[in-house]
């Protein structure tokens, strides 16, 4: 009997323990059983941070297969809103890039709030920037940094197409207007390939979220304010977007699974913040589809 005992409770202690590290796997499934296979496009500001997730979230759930590409946010709404892709990364409410029908389709998931900043080579002397100077550069009628406090040396615009979420927050809250591609400007789909133009291109200007910033470029300030997440957060720096990941009607079981782990404590408290993002339960303002700001 005695034996017997041990046994059980030798037993009951093995099982306890596997039980336990099943909890604790990380992606939020203790039975293991989720699968599926999805694809989540769209925003570049926003593929660092599902890149990152995913990966953890499919090391955890092994039947669970995510594939994470950029494209912009306009190319995210659409691939989502036809089918194409069961995640749509937005910068941009869907409201702002499709029809209201196709809109009305679609089921927000709000993941995290990032900035965006104007970024030049780092031989740019200028340190800040006014909205009117910016106006100025991005519409053509400023060529040279000798008219905004730099040198005498040419701009050179590295910006994104329309199908930008980046480009669509930056001409909304820093110029406050839409702008023409100009002639002699360039134009790149991926947020990483402006911060590579940017930083090796003699005279260079564009923008990033604040999640591609390191010190190859130089951010600069707007109307004297410098952009990092604590002025985002308290609404002193007006340049910021919420972070969204459409689905076309409600998940299923696994895709709402990846989509509460990435607003789970343990995403917004790490990968959200080691990555420059900023978790929306910090934000000190809102803003709403028309881009009104309350408190």
């Amino acid at each position: 009997m005695k034996k017997t005992l041990i046994l059980t409770m030798a037993l009951t202690l093995t099982l306890t323990l596997a039980a336990c590290g099943k909890n604790n796997n990380g992606g939020g499934n203790a039975s293991g059983d989720l699968s599926g296979s999805y694809l989540a496009s769209g925003s570049s500001a926003l593929q660092p941070l599902v890149d990152q997730v995913s990966k953890k979230f499919m090391d955890a759930n092994s039947g669970v297969s995510i594939q994470v590409q950029a494209g912009g946010s306009g190319t995210g709404l659409t691939q989502v809103s036809e089918g194409q892709s069961q995640i749509g990364n937005s910068d941009v409410f869907a409201e702002e890039k499709l029809d209201a029908d196709k809109a009305k389709e679609l089921v927000d998931h709000q993941v995290a709030v990032v900035g965006i900043a104007a970024v030049v080579n780092k031989e740019v002397t200028v340190d800040s920037l006014t909205k009117q100077q910016l106006i100025d550069i991005f519409t053509g009628k400023v060529t040279n940094w000798k008219d905004v406090g730099g040198a005498d040396a040419k701009i050179q615009i590295i910006n994104r197409p329309s199908s930008s979420g980046t480009r669509a927050t930056f001409e909304k809250f820093a110029l406050g207007q839409k702008t023409e591609d100009l002639q002699g400007s360039i134009q790149e789909d991926s947020s990483g390939t402006v911060k590579k133009l940017v930083g090796e291109t003699p005279g260079a200007i564009g923008y990033l979220a604040l999640s591609y910033l390191d010190d190859s470029v130089k951010s600069v300030k707007y109307e004297g304010v410098e952009a990092i997440e604590d002025n985002v957060a308290n609404g002193t720096y007006p340049v910021w977007a919420y972070e969204h990941m459409y689905t076309k009607g409600e998940p299923d079981a696994a895709l709402k699974a990846f989509l509460d782990y990435m607003v789970s404590d343990e995403i917004q408290n790490g990968d959200v913040k080691e990555l420059g993002y900023i978790p929306a339960s910090q934000m000190k303002v809102k803003r709403d589809v028309n881009g009104n700001v309350s408190k």
